[in-house]
């Protein structure tokens, strides 16, 4: 096997901030055996190695030192299905969306409220993805991982992934673990989820009293569309604070004070505010400084207008950060992975 192992290799491409970042070393693997044989050669040289997909929750502040390794593995395939219940196996480097098209495709139930996520499947388990009250924790079955510490291929069920709000075993461990393929865990017949968000009103809008799978998915990428920038044509990596969470009393103070402000039960004792809304009210919405901005229709979403570097877009999300903290008394945390 012979890698094609390259050097100074620009990552704009490779990033859906479209930010300019250069790997030393680069090299997309296509199978497990690629992986392993990428990893061997960088412990052989002494490279330190970042695991990137697609890119879509990430931000290069600078150049990358070592080697870069894109998980390109391609392959879907559904695993079983026995009373109306499917298991179905993708590898990690299926795009996401594709994918979910692909299982609504075959009939299935239980992907359609994680449509037009961008990114990558063995992404997707890593920052447990959610959107319109699904995340991937509620239809996750298990998934392969290499372990870098050992060397060895370990399948992992719910509890050891330690699922959170945005957050994972995968995440807790940084460069431990590299995600091979994952199982979800569908359905030809689930009660679909309808009441996040504006998604009845917008099937109501459509005529659609008895909606499928399907007609949630479109419903969904009609939302989105009409919220979040795409990618390929305005640099972003979607939603770039999480929600934050903190003690209900917290929250019932600030409701008090701000009526408008959206909480959500986060758990015994403890709310879930809407990080957007704190961006809008503390002005940000829209606002630009030079290449780089917060998007006109979402403030939750910075943006990349052409030529922004990740240092400018990390300078206005510090600077965000700040502004939220002073009015709210609310700490935002960055949702994608700082490089």
């Amino acid at each position: 096997m012979s890698l094609n192992v390259q050097r100074a290799v620009q990552l704009a491409p490779f990033n859906t901030f479209g930010v300019a970042a250069t790997a030393e070393h680069f090299v997309q693997v296509h199978s497990d055996a690629e992986l392993v044989e990428a990893l061997a050669l960088a412990t052989e040289r002494g490279w330190p190695v970042q695991v990137i997909g697609g890119g879509s929750n990430l931000l290069l502040s600078a150049d990358v030192p070592g080697l870069v390794v894109r998980m390109a593995s391609l392959g879907k395939r559904i695993v079983r299905e026995e009373a109306g219940q499917v298991l179905v196996e993708a590898c990690a480097g299926e795009p996401w969306h594709p994918f979910v098209q692909w299982s609504l495709a075959q009939g299935l139930v239980g992907l359609e409220n994680l449509s037009l996520i961008p990114g990558t499947v063995g992404a997707a388990p890593m920052q447990n993805v959610g959107a319109y009250g699904v995340e991937v924790k509620d239809v996750f079955a298990s998934l392969a991982a290499l372990d870098r510490h050992s060397g060895e291929v370990h399948e992992l069920a719910g509890e050891a992934c330690a699922f959170g709000y945005r957050d994972s075993v995968f995440k807790q461990q940084p460069g431990r673990w590299v995600i091979l393929r994952v199982r979800f865990a569908l359905a030809r017949q689930a009660p679909l989820h309808l009441d996040y968000g504006p998604i009845r009103e917008r099937l109501a809008l459509l005529g659609i009293e008895q909606p499928t799978a399907l007609d949630v998915s479109q419903a969904i990428c009609a939302i989105r569309q009409e919220k979040l920038p795409d990618p390929a044509v305005l640099g972003n990596a979607g939603s770039f604070f999480k929600n934050p969470v903190v003690p209900a009393a917290q929250a019932e103070a600030l409701k008090a004070r701000y009526p408008g402000l959206p909480s959500y039960p986060a758990g015994p004792g403890q709310a879930k505010l809407a990080a957007g809304w704190l961006i809008d009210q503390a002005g940000w919405r829209g606002h630009r400084d030079g290449a780089v901005g917060v998007h006109v229709h979402q403030a939750l979403v910075l943006v990349n207008h052409g030529g922004g570097t990740g240092q400018q877009v990390l300078a206005l999300a510090q600077r965000i950060q700040a502004s939220v903290q002073a009015r709210f008394g609310v700490s935002l945390e960055m949702e994608p992975n700082l490089l």
